[in-house]
């Protein structure tokens, strides 16, 4: 009758070690997957950023194009540096016209 106790005994702690291990194991493998998860979340948000930024960029690019095309113009050049600059041909005069 003692056997029985002493099989049941050690049944009960090899449960309880295999519980605690599998326990132990389930805990660290919820943790390394959240962190897994938490860093593709913050990667996918930074992927949308760095899009918006691409888009805003590009269209940035095109007004550049617009205006490297605009200065190959020697009369867009003169016209913008006399508004801009206050550049004048021969015998004008300017005149400021307060707003």
């Amino acid at each position: 009758m003692k056997t029985k106790g002493k099989k049941k005994n050690r049944m009960a702690r090899r449960m309880l070690l295999f519980g605690t291990f599998s326990f132990s194991v389930i805990v660290v493998l919820a943790f390394t997957i959240g962190g897994y998860w938490l860093e593709i979340f913050e990667k996918y948000q930074e992927k949308e950023f760095l899009e918006q930024q691409l888009v805003e960029l590009k269209k940035e690019e095109e007004a550049l194009k617009v205006d490297v095309e605009k200065l190959q113009d020697p009369e867009y050049i003169a016209r913008y540096a006399r508004e801009k600059y206050l550049y004048s041909k021969d015998g004008e005069y300017i005149l400021r016209i307060p707003e």
